[in-house]
């Protein structure tokens, strides 16, 4: 069956050949994302695919760098007060949007304001809650005013939802802005060609402030399908793919090592308690049920595509920070079990009273499958879960409305800060506390980490609020999420970071 591969190679070269008229050409790279763009206003869109490409095309005051570290962007420099509430960022000189346009420093009071509109319909005025204001000092000075310190804000602004809008075209347009072509775009490069379900085609901005980019087109092609993206790579038909199925983990290590790009991700996959109601608001139950889960097998032999068993919220990492690990994960499976019992027998099940109760997950083959081996764990405790699985928006709503007992959620997250994890969980976050966990302890805790601008002692405090999460169990989660990505080697400036983030700017194709 040797010659089947080249011969697919050959097959997938000619079925592309129309869409080959983009070409693998040393000045264009080509990168697969797993859906077509839902649009290309920043701060309309939150869907993973369209705030990639945002992030080419827009910039703001702060931008990523390859290694996922916030860096300068449209601003040169700012300093920040001794409380760290007030930031104050200078632009650098001459700044201009790609259709030759000024780009001054009242731009981004209008960018928040559009957030935080209502009637704009953006979904991310809660991200930008911390903000309290954005006022222009001058041309080329933006005052920001924060609710609370925040040592993560340059990391915020760079989202794109908060870059440099064309309020000229905006205002000009209306929502028909995003049909420019060339899009007018603020970022290192503006969109020449979107053809729906085909490809959208990025060229050089010429009056960016950073001049040319190395690679100066960029080709992002939407492919659901990750086997036949994985198949389209390794023919040379595209060269970078943002995912690739879990399964194909091994194989691809085994026989393609020179193009697996996998590395610990901000996320971390886990089940809610519904602690409002039995059997979940008993705090040893969710203790027993967390104990005698073997997150190890289930993270290296169950999923085994780099991810690493969690038993705390944060992921390894975030902020310098270790891992949460609580002092019975060091224990033998059978005394872990040993203490699983005895905490159910504390809260009144056993032989005569066996624990029952539903695991609900949204389709998928991972979700069942972890959702079976926690059960099959379970039952030496003599505990008996059903499962009921669900398309993912039936799921979701089951969540918000509280109707359910323990269910298949986790985090991911919008920055690298640990309140981004932390907050799902106060007793004020609302639908999204999916847990219904609420204790005056953990909510004091996680304000008096927020109030704390020293970065250091901010991360310490951050950590003592998830020990307080852990120690009460509202969700059980079972490992960090690992990023998979293909990557031919002929890209250079690929680094591997928690973020995931690799904007098109920062990469380039060797000779």
């Amino acid at each position: 069956m040797r010659w089947l591969v080249p011969f697919l190679a050959l097959l997938l070269c000619a079925c592309g050949a129309k869409d080959r008229v983009e070409g693998t050409t040393q000045d264009t790279i080509i990168r697969l994302m797993e859906a077509d763009s839902r649009g290309l206003d920043p701060q309309l869109v939150s869907d993973l695919a369209s705030t990639r490409v945002a992030a080419d095309l827009f910039e703001g005051l702060a931008r990523f760098n390859a290694k996922g570290e916030a860096e300068a962007g449209l601003a040169e420099s700012w300093r920040t007060s001794e409380d760290g509430l007030q930031w104050t960022f200078t632009l650098r000189p001459d700044l201009a949007f790609s259709d030759a346009v000024p780009i001054r420093a009242e731009v981004f009071g209008k960018a928040f304001a559009r957030i935080k509109d209502e009637q704009s319909g953006s979904p991310h005025s809660a991200l930008f809650g911390v903000v309290r204001s954005i006022a222009a000092r001058d041309a080329r000075t933006v005052v920001i005013i924060l609710e609370n310190p925040f040592p993560q804000l340059p990391a915020l602004l760079a989202h794109p939802a908060m870059a440099a809008l064309p309020f000229h075209r905006i205002q000009a347009a209306g929502d028909k802005w995003t049909g420019d072509r060339p899009l007018v775009t603020s970022g290192a490069y503006r969109l020449a060609e979107w053809r729906l379900s085909q490809h959208l085609i990025l060229e050089a901005n010429p009056r960016w402030h950073g001049g040319k980019p190395k690679s100066v087109r960029i080709v992002w092609k939407p492919m659901d399908n990750l086997n036949s993206a994985m198949r389209l790579i390794m023919a040379g038909g595209a060269d970078i793919g943002s995912e690739y199925t879990p399964s194909r983990h091994h194989w691809l290590k085994d026989k393609h090592p020179d193009i697996v790009r996998n590395a610990p991700f901000l996320g971390t996959y886990y089940f809610a308690f519904n602690t409002r109601q039995p059997p979940f608001d008993d705090v040893r139950v969710r203790r027993a049920l967390s104990i005698a889960v073997d997150r190890e097998w289930i993270a290296t032999e169950m999923v085994d595509a780099g991810n690493l068993p969690a038993w705390g919220l944060l992921p390894p990492g975030l902020n310098g920070g270790t891992s949460y690990t609580p002092d019975w994960a060091s224990l033998s499976r059978e005394k872990r079990m040993e203490q699983a019992r005895k905490l159910l027998a504390e809260a009144g099940y056993g032989p005569s009273r066996p624990l029952r109760f539903e695991i609900r997950f949204n389709s998928s083959t991972e979700h069942r499958r972890a959702a079976v081996a926690m059960a099959t764990m379970w039952r030496k405790l003599g505990v008996q879960a059903k499962l009921l699985n669900s398309e993912a928006s039936l799921h979701f709503d089951s969540l918000k409305r509280a109707d359910f007992q323990f269910a298949r959620s986790g985090w991911i997250a919008d920055l690298p800060a640990p309140e981004n994890f932390l907050a799902v969980h106060l007793s004020d976050a609302g639908a999204q506390n999916y847990s219904g966990y609420a204790n005056p302890v953990y909510d004091a805790a996680f304000k008096r980490a927020m109030a704390e601008p020293d970065t250091l002692r901010r991360a310490g405090l951050m950590r003592d609020a998830e020990r307080i999460l852990m120690s009460d169990m509202p969700i059980l989660p079972l490992y960090s999420y690992a990023s998979r990505s293909l990557v031919r080697p002929v890209v250079r400036g690929w680094i591997d970071n928690p973020g995931n983030v690799h904007p098109s700017r920062t990469l380039w194709k060797a000779p």
